[in-house]
């Protein structure tokens, strides 16, 4: 039976928080929280767990460039504790929390594009212990 639906890119459809297998539904239910399926295509969700990956990305791509602000803030200028709280605050913020709903909508979709699955140990029953 051939699948009606095309395969999406995952960056088009995870990205914008769109069912990776139609395009049309919502992935979302609220900020963070996956539905339990898709209301359009009825695609189940349960596959999907991108565990930390996304707060993985955003301390890689956000939090590396607020500390080296708030370096180069302390060294460069000798910012005080207020002029650092107001400043790299912010900016930690705005760097930190944004991406955490696209990069964890671009990771479910991009499991079920390249149909990930959890690992299974594989068991050889036809070869003897001798």
């Amino acid at each position: 039976m051939e699948d009606p639906y095309p395969p999406l890119s995952p960056l088009k459809t995870g990205v914008r928080g769109l069912c990776p297998r139609c395009g049309r539904g919502h992935l979302f239910d609220g900020f963070l929280t996956l539905r339990k399926e898709c209301e359009v295509c009825g695609l189940d969700y349960s596959f999907a767990d991108p565990a930390d990956g996304p707060a993985f990305f955003v301390i890689c791509f956000a939090c590396v460039p607020t500390v080296l602000l708030s370096v180069w803030l302390a060294v460069a200028h000798q910012a005080s504790i207020w002029t650092q709280i107001f400043v790299t605050g912010p900016f930690m913020v705005l760097t930190c929390i944004p991406p955490l709903r696209p990069l964890k909508g671009w990771l479910v979709a991009s499991q079920y594009f390249y149909k990930a699955e959890e690992g299974k140990l594989s068991r050889r029953d036809d070869v003897s212990p001798d």
